[in-house]
């Protein structure tokens, strides 16, 4: 029988004392989820704010309490155990089958063999330039047969979220975003505006200039933009504001992205935050560690969340996705994590186990790192 790393210990901690009120006041901005009633995926139950409360539980808590941490996460030594124990694995992307536009060694042969084994396998990823049929196009050409359906972006959860909550068809999205977002809802049947043609507009500041905005628009969506500007953060602005109960989503909020493989570039969540700065309101977040996308793909597949393998090479995108969703999790340390990030004092996420690079799973006995 596999054994997990999941068991759990308390751990008692001694904190100084202050009030719930200064407590809350006291949490970075973007913990804090200003729209919490009508954003589920963002309220102060939810399994990520929860994490981070617990993250901070040191700094923040208002007395004394005892609270619940993981085991520290294990060396993968056994690869066929874990393969064994689960019916489906969802893999990231960038960082753990490819950096850049490089594949990373030995995915194609794993990917074989995982099939060759009767595993679904299932590809998501945070980034939202292209859409699903745009990704397909790339595992092409990287050599790797993955076909749409088992493809999921940021971009289509975008979509996808709209469609969940009936979203009228007569109102618009705004969109700062690529052309993955674009795609995504034009197939599923969304008005929408902006993207890459607002990426050369400018604002010509004069006395009395009042910028105007769409007011049927009833979404606004962002995600990772290269052509981001100060027109795209007031229209923005301007619609989340003024138009009643219009929608603020994020595709994701990651740092750093690999938009090559020689280093890390800022990623989607600097451009959600001159949005949720400016507004004052935090984003509803469908990308991961959200549990949007794996709800979606367990009821799409009809997979247990407890037959689900999640690997990514994130802590804080793939396997907090992972742990909110109830499922297995490996890092991988062939993207951004280092196994010094790991095994930090300061990192509060462990997975159940860690390896190089997937192609691990090719020995019986990974080896351990």
């Amino acid at each position: 029988m596999l054994r997990s790393s999941t068991l759990t210990q308390s751990v008692t901690v001694t904190c100084v004392r202050h009030s719930h009120r200064q407590w809350f006041q006291s949490i970075p901005v973007n913990y804090r989820f200003f729209d919490a009633a009508r954003n589920s995926l963002s309220s102060p139950n939810s399994a990520i704010f929860k994490w981070k409360r617990k993250a901070n539980y040191n700094r923040h808590s208002s007395g004394m309490g005892t609270f619940t941490t993981r085991a520290l996460a294990q060396p993968l030594q056994n690869a066929d155990e874990l393969i064994d124990s689960v019916e489906t694995f969802i893999f990231d992307c960038d960082g753990v089958i490819w950096k850049g536009d490089k594949l990373i060694d030995g995915v194609p042969e794993t990917l074989d063999m995982l099939r060759s084994k009767g595993k679904r396998l299932v590809f998501v990823t945070n980034n939202s330039t292209k859409s699903r049929k745009q990704y397909g196009k790339k595992f092409e050409t990287l050599g790797l047969n993955v076909s749409e359906e088992e493809i999921f972006a940021s971009s289509f959860a975008a979509a996808a979220y709209l469609k969940s909550i009936d979203f009228p068809k007569d109102k618009k999205v705004y969109v700062i975003g690529e052309d993955g977002i674009l795609k995504e809802l034009e197939l599923a049947g969304y008005q929408y505006l902006g993207g890459p043609e607002d990426g050369g507009k400018k604002i010509e500041l004069k006395p009395g200039f009042l910028m105007e905005h769409d007011e049927d628009v009833g979404a606004v969506v962002v995600g990772f933009d290269r052509y981001f500007n100060y027109y795209k953060i007031q229209y923005g602005t301007l619609c989340i504001r003024e138009n009643p109960g219009c929608l603020f989503i994020a595709t994701n909020r990651d740092a750093v992205t690999h938009l090559t493989d020689a280093q890390e570039w800022a990623g989607g969540g600097s451009m959600v935050g001159a949005l949720s700065g400016s507004t004052q309101r935090e984003p509803l977040v469908v990308g991961k560690p959200s549990t949007f996308m794996m709800d979606y793909l367990a009821n799409k597949f009809g997979i247990s969340k407890s037959q689900i393998c999640m690997v990514g090479d994130r802590l804080d995108t793939d396997i907090l996705f992972g742990q909110n969703g109830g499922c297995k999790t490996l890092l991988v340390l062939s993207g951004v994590t280092t196994l010094a990030m790991l095994q930090s004092p300061n990192n509060s996420i462990q997975p159940d186990f860690y390896t190089n690079k997937i192609s691990d799973f090719l020995s019986l006995k990974a080896a351990a790192v």
